[in-house]
């Protein structure tokens, strides 16, 4: 026995200092940083040195249209999957443990199917012969097709649909992590339905709401292929202009300014979410 402690194998420990972390650093350096510089340097000195991209960005008219297009599409998006995912979330909190986890397995399911696949089939369904126009104008509701396609309400069902599962997964965890005694009591001290989710439920699930509107407005920002076959040319956003310019009008200076523009607003509002909720945490708000 005393053979074997004194052959027993080493205990490995934990690096200390930034040892650790240098393999991450290392990673995030090449894959990050370098290639935010590169971008940056190349916003500022192509063609000429200067901040010319820039201005003519912000000074074109076209240009503002885009970025208007872009942030009005990100926050309609984001408006609306909030709305949707909502009762959905709180439905899967509520339901039966082996019901919830069928319902929460076709919701993962969805995100598994390729994109590009799921927006033709959404195109397929609105177009004027599609199967929404079609059950429309048979039950008597319309009797003309509805524009759903190339306009900003397609491009919301169809981004709205993609991005729930990114909305609902945070907020199961949040509304299951509330104590449902909660809303009893607010019951049994006479509140409504109404008040008990005005004053205690929505309150009490705004961690979650916030985590999953940033994921999701972030990600609306960035988005190409479903509001490029979706939203057509007249619904042009940030992705689709930065895409174009590099590839068809070969303008890495101005499509370089572009892509920054959109990676410092990307970081400014996850920095902003940190402070709101890390501030909160702190005083113990909600």
């Amino acid at each position: 026995m005393s053979g074997n402690l004194l052959h027993r194998p080493p205990i490995l420990r934990r690096p200390d200092g930034i040892g650790g972390a240098l393999p991450a650093l290392i990673l995030i350096s090449l894959f990050f940083v370098v290639p935010v510089v590169a971008l940056l340097l190349r916003s500022v000195t192509e063609p000429v040195p200067g901040l010319q991209n820039y201005a003519n960005l912000f000074g074109d008219g076209t240009y503002a249209r885009v970025f208007f297009n872009t942030f009005l599409v990100a926050t309609v998006v984001t408006t609306v999957t909030v709305i949707v995912a909502f009762p959905v979330a709180w439905m899967l909190a509520i339901m039966p443990p082996a019901l919830g986890s069928i319902v929460f397995g076709i919701i993962i399911l969805s995100m598994w199917t390729n994109l590009l696949t799921r927006t033709y089939a959404w195109m397929v369904l609105l177009q004027r012969t599609g199967v929404i126009n079609r059950t429309l104008m048979d039950i008597g509701l319309i009797s003309e097709p509805l524009p759903l396609i190339n306009n900003l309400t397609g491009v919301t069902i169809g981004m709205v649909y993609i991005m729930l599962p990114f909305m609902i997964l945070p907020l199961v965890g949040t509304l299951r992590a509330i104590d449902p005694m909660t809303l009893r009591a607010a019951a049994l001290c006479g509140a409504s339905p109404f008040d008990a989710f005005r004053r205690i439920l929505l309150p009490l699930s705004l961690p979650g709401i916030a985590a999953g509107g940033l994921m999701v407005f972030v990600m609306s920002l960035g988005y190409f292929v479903t509001p490029t076959l979706l939203g057509g040319t007249s619904n042009m956003m940030l992705a689709a202009m930065i895409a174009q310019m590099i590839q068809s009008l070969l303008n890495w200076g101005l499509g370089s300014a572009a892509a920054f523009i959109l990676l410092s607003v990307t970081m400014a509002l996850y920095a902003l979410q940190l402070r709101l909720v890390g501030a909160k945490r702190m005083t113990g708000g909600i």
